[in-house]
């Protein structure tokens, strides 16, 4: 191989490895007999990163990233330091399961140097998206990433047996990948928490505590850091430039106006000098940001709340463990290896569904076995849909799919120019979808062939509803259309905000939800408004019909029964968590998700709550429920299987 770089002595025991003059392994350098150097991705005083290429998987490219340390160090204590430091990482790193934490794949030592081999992370860290940017981002991808670090953080501070301190949070350890998820990177300086005894001083000045000076490391200090972070994100102002602790000198309004004053306070709070005056925990600055996030819109379709790691798929369900739930056991659990947020579809004794892992999986009804899955080239928050012998999905790839649902063979793919998260529907030959590129598209189901494309002028992400041979959609700009079955334009309604929602209809009624915390009936023959009700916050969740009651959720933590006629409320029931799942009637029990990662059953006459049942990550998905079975997805990668 050209440019391996190894070197092998007369002596079996010393390998010599091919250097730049700067100290750093140079392409092509073979370690381990396995990894490939391709290039330098970082250099830090006492450590060195590449991407490589990892030869044994000879059918695909499978990267990593290698981080090297060195031992051959100038004082006894400094190599002390260089190689406690490579123990510890490598020993936090193995025992934490997080999707926002990289995965560790070997680690092994060769001459005098020590290495670890990690997931390679697409994407850019912040310093670098903060240094291209000449004025800061939006309120809401910024509290995205904020609550993103909040859980990881939360999960860290209350891993067991003993919790981890990161103590080095700032933007150039917070990766962002291609979805806009957040990744920690470089655990090199975490520890495991021992109160207050006090340790090494160590962290980066100005993001760093004032008592993590003193050798402090607690919660509160990364609470403080995650502060510093967002401070920086706001103002752009980087707080290694000017005096430690001088926050309050550069005040977050002064460089950024429009901040919501109720997010300024918290990062205030989170900058307090002393430990005892800011958050305590990570979980009630989540809870914190989210009511913020709730004042101007729903939850993040980025925002993660697993505690399990991303791993390759176990074509077997998972052994189902008692929950801390008042509702049923689960009967089976199925692991993927990415959140689930699509609703589930049944058909044929399988249940199918998308996940954020870029495939559809079909799975059996009875015992949660897997049966087969159809990769993507993104991830999936599309619900299936089946007809005529064939299961449709749209992704972020760009392109809806039509597949074989015994076998998941490919029939044929279409192309739009923008992702696909509305989930289609097929009635007459068609199959009906929105595409983040501004169309509603009608495609032939037999062929794939595009047989017209609305134009709407924005996003559209909600799901069509077909009836009476029109069709019925909302778009990101705030109107609800009616087009007829050739694509043109019957009648048009604007909302206040954007209609994620997707429209239900009853009796010439059309029901749909609003980012503008309203719920409308609309008549379907002229699109005037027949009532409205206000919610307190942005609705997301669509809206179901059963026996003359409307049910839909809102972020304000409330699922509302409405008499579908007048609006009036019947009831409203509470959960600790924003709703954007859309509820399912079944018999006499209503059945949905809440942010508050419970599975909740109530009686649809009074609201009274019959069960729930607690996942390890919130549930953005809706219910199925089919034969007495509930199937419901998570955002702790999981598809659960309920007697309903």
């Amino acid at each position: 191989m050209e440019g391996a770089a190894v070197t092998v002595t007369n002596d079996p025991g010393t390998v010599s490895l091919n250097r730049t003059p700067a100290g750093l392994l140079e392409t092509g350098t073979l370690l381990q007999d396995r990894y490939q150097v391709m290039e330098i991705l970082g250099v830090g005083g006492f450590s060195s990163v590449y991407q490589a290429r990892d030869l044994r998987f000879t059918d695909v490219t499978r990267l990593c990233a290698i981080k090297e340390m060195t031992h051959r160090e100038s004082s006894e204590k400094s190599h002390v330091l260089a190689a406690s430091s490579f123990q510890r990482e490598a020993s936090i790193l193995a025992t934490l399961s997080h999707p926002a934490v990289p995965d560790v794949y070997d680690f092994f030592t060769e001459s005098e140097r020590s290495y670890l081999v990690l997931e390679c992370i697409a994407g850019k860290d912040l310093e670098a998206i903060i240094e291209e940017r000449t004025k800061p981002h939006s309120i809401k991808t910024i509290l995205d990433w904020a609550i993103q670090l909040c859980d990881v953080l939360a999960y860290l501070h209350g891993h067991e047996p003993v919790p981890v301190m990161f103590r080095d949070l700032k933007p150039s350890n917070i990766m962002v990948d291609p979805r806009g998820r957040i990744r920690l990177i470089d655990f090199n300086i975490a520890k495991s928490f021992q109160g207050d005894k006090k340790g090494t001083t160590i962290g980066t000045e100005g993001y760093s505590p004032p008592e993590q000076y003193r050798g402090v490391a607690n919660p509160s200090g990364d609470i403080y850091a995650l502060g510093a972070t967002l401070h920086h994100l706001l103002t752009l102002q980087d707080p290694r430039d000017e005096a430690p602790f001088s926050f309050p000198d550069r005040p977050i309004l002064e460089f950024y106006p429009d901040a919501p004053k109720t997010l300024v306070a918290i990062i205030e709070r989170c900058l307090a000098y002393e430990a005892a005056d800011r958050f305590q925990d990570a979980l009630s600055l989540r809870e914190a940001l989210n009511d913020v996030y709730s004042e101007i819109g729903p939850m993040p379709i980025t925002a993660v709340s697993a505690s399990t790691k991303r791993r390759a798929i176990s074509e077997q369900p998972v052994s189902v463990r008692k929950h801390d739930s008042e509702g049923p056991e689960p009967l089976w659990a199925f692991k993927c290896e990415d959140e689930l947020r699509s609703c589930a579809t049944v058909a044929m004794g399988m249940v199918f569904v998308g996940a954020y892992d870029n495939n559809l999986y079909a799975i059996k009804t009875d015992n949660g076995q897997f049966v087969w899955k159809y990769a993507t080239s993104d991830s999936i928050a599309s619900t299936p849909y089946i007809y005529n012998n064939s299961v449709f999905v749209g992704s972020a790839d760009n392109r809806l799919y039509s597949l074989h649902p015994g076998s998941g063979r490919l029939n044929w793919q279409f192309a739009t120019e923008g992702p696909i998260f509305s989930s289609p529907k097929a009635d007459y030959g068609h199959v009906f979808f929105g595409s983040d590129d501004g169309h509603l598209y009608a495609v032939n189901v037999a062929n794939g062939r595009k047989v017209w494309k609305v134009e709407a002028h924005s996003i559209v992400r909600s799901t069509p509803c077909i009836a009476e041979e029109r069709i019925y959609f909302g778009t990101e700009g705030g109107y609800l259309f009616c087009v007829d079955l050739a694509g043109r334009l019957i009648w048009q309604f604007q909302a206040k905000r954007s209609i994620t929602s997707s429209p239900a209809t009853e009796e010439d009624l059309i029901f749909v939800g609003s980012m503008d915390a309203t719920v409308y009936a609309i008549d379907a023959g002229s699109g005037w408004a027949i009532w409205r009700f206000r919610a307190q916050r942005p609705i997301v969740s669509s809206p179901v019909v059963d026996n003359g009651v409307l049910y839909i959720g809102s972020s304000d933590r409330h699922l509302y029964a409405l008499d579908l006629y007048t609006g009036r409320k019947i009831w409203q029931y509470r959960t600790e968590g924003q709703i954007s799942s859309s509820p399912m009637v079944y018999e006499d029990a209503i059945y949905f998700g809440s942010t508050d990662r419970y599975v909740y059953s109530l009686t649809s006459k009074n609201g009274k709550l019959r069960w729930r049942f607690k996942t390890g990550g919130m549930v953005i998905a809706s219910p199925t429920v089919d034969k007495d079975v509930v199937y419901i997805g998570s955002t702790d990668h999981h598809l659960y299987a309920i007697p309903a």
